[in-house]
C-alpha cells in the first residue's frame, strides 16, 4: 500500500504531478484551483525532482509555454478553472494540431462569463466538442474522488503519450476542495532525452541526434490536400481512442429500470439517489462515465434495449444528455431520455434528484 495521507483534491494535483515524474507546471492562479500552483510552489520540487515550475503573467502565456515544452517530448502541465481554460483554447487547438501530449486540469467553476466560483459541469460541450478552433478532440477523464484526482493524472499522462495528443482532467469546484483519504503514487523517475526517444519515439525537437533529420513541429500546413491528409490522420487517431479507451462504472444497473447517467460530483449525488429511489421500490441504477471522451456510446446503447429510461444528471443546462440521446438513438431505441439538473454553483442534492426521476418518468 502506498503512503495514505488527508489531502484535498488540487492539493493532490500537485502532489501526484510530482511523483509521476512531470517535468514542468505552467499556469496561473484563478478560483477554485489554485491551490495547485500554491502546493507545487510550497513543496519545490525542483529541488527534489528537478520539476520546473513557474506562474506565467497570464492563461495564455501559460498555454504557449505548455506547447513549447511539450515539443521537447517532456511531461508537462498546467491548470486552470473555466474563463482560464476558455483563454487557453487557441492554445490548446495548437497543441492537438501538432499532436503533443501534455496534461490540461480544469476545475470548473459555474459561468457563463465571470460566473461564480462555486462548481459547475458547464464546461462538458467545451471539454468534448473541442473547444478552440478546428477538427480535434481531448481525451477527457472526470474524477468523481480525491483518489482519482491523484490516479488520473498518470493516466492522463500515458494516454497523452501513447496518442501524442492532450489529456483533460475534467473536475470542478467541489472535488477540488473536497478533503478525502487518499494513497498516492510512488515516486516514478522523470525519463531522460534518450528514454523518451526510446518510449515515445524520437520526434521531439531534444537537440539535435545523429542519423536522423530534424524534427519539426508545427500545426501549419499550407497545402490543402496534405493538410487534409492531417485532419484524416487526426481522426483515425480518435476512433482508435473511441475503441480502445473507453472508461465507465456501472453501479447496480444490472437489474434497474432506469439508469442515472452522471459523471463527477453529480455521480456521487446520484449513489445516494439510488438508496433512496430504491427505499421507494424504484430500480435505478447509475453509469458513471469516466471518459467523457471517448464516450461510452456502446454499453448505452446496450443497456437501451432493456431499461424503461435514461435521466442525465448534470450540474448545468442539459448537455452530456445529448450524447446519451444519440447513444440511444443510434443503437434504434426509442427509449426516452430525460435531464434534470442544477445551474450556477448548485450541487443538486439526492431527493431532488429521486423526485425528478418520480416527475419525468414514474408519474407519467
Amino acid at each position: 500500500m502506498g503512503e495514505l495521507r488527508l489531502m484535498k483534491g488540487n492539493e493532490v494535483i500537485a502532489e501526484a504531478a510530482i511523483r509521476c515524474g512531470c517535468d514542468g507546471y505552467f499556469g496561473y492562479p484563478i478560483t477554485p484551483q489554485s491551490e495547485v500552483m500554491e502546493t507545487l510552489m510550497a513543496r519545490e520540487p525542483w529541488d527534489e525532482t528537478g520539476m520546473v515550475v513557474l506562474q506565467a503573467e497570464s492563461e495564455v502565456a501559460s498555454i504557449n509555454m505548455l506547447y513549447g515544452a511539450a515539443a521537447t517530448g517532456k511531461k508537462v502541465m498546467t491548470s486552470s478553472s473555466s474563463p482560464g481554460i476558455s483563454l487557453m483554447a487557441e492554445g490548446i487547438s495548437y497543441i492537438a494540431g501538432a499532436e503533443l501530449p501534455c496534461v490540461i486540469v480544469n476545475v470548473q467553476r459555474g459561468g457563463p462569463g465571470l460566473g461564480t466560483i462555486q462548481p459547475s459541469q458547464a464546461d462538458y460541450f467545451q471539454s468534448v466538442k473541442g473547444g478552440g478552433h478546428g477538427d480535434y478532440k481531448l481525451i477527457v477523464l472526470a474524477p468523481a474522488s480525491v483518489q482519482e484526482m491523484n490516479d488520473f493524472v498518470e493516466l492522463g499522462f500515458q494516454l497523452a503519450f501513447k496518442y501524442r495528443n492532450p489529456a483533460l482532467i475534467l473536475t470542478d469546484g467541489a472535488i477540488g476542495q473536497m478533503m478525502e483519504k487518499v494513497e498516492l503514487a510512488e515516486y516514478i523517475p522523470r525519463l531522460t532525452d534518450q528514454e523518451i526517444d526510446t518510449r515515445y519515439g524520437n520526434w521531439a525537437t531534444n537537440g539535435k541526434k545523429p542519423n536522423r533529420e530534424r524534427n519539426i513541429i508545427t500545426s501549419l500546413e499550407m497545402e490543402s490536400d496534405k493538410m487534409e491528409a492531417n485532419n484524416q490522420r487526426l481522426q483515425d487517431k480518435y476512433i482508435q481512442m473511441e475503441a480502445e479507451e473507453v472508461r465507465y462504472e456501472t453501479f447496480q444497473c444490472e437489474d434497474a429500470d432506469y439508469i442515472f447517467v452522471a459523471f463527477g460530483s453529480a455521480a456521487r449525488v446520484c449513489q445516494k439517489s439510488i438508496e433512496l429511489a430504491r427505499a421507494k421500490g424504484y430500480k435505478v441504477g447509475l453509469l458513471r462515465p469516466i471518459t467523457l471522451f471517448p464516450f461510452p456510446k456502446k454499453v448505452i446503447g446496450e443497456m437501451a434495449q432493456r431499461v424503461k429510461g435514461f435521466m442525465t444528471v448534470e450540474m448545468n443546462a442539459g448537455q452530456m444528455v445529448e450524447d446519451v440521446q444519440l447513444s440511444v438513438a443510434c443503437a434504434g431505441s426509442a427509449v426516452p431520455v430525460k435531464y434534470f439538473g442544477r445551474m450556477g454553483g448548485i450541487i443538486p442534492s439526492p431527493s431532488e434528484v429521486v423526485e425528478a426521476l418520480e416527475q419525468k418518468f414514474i408519474g407519467e
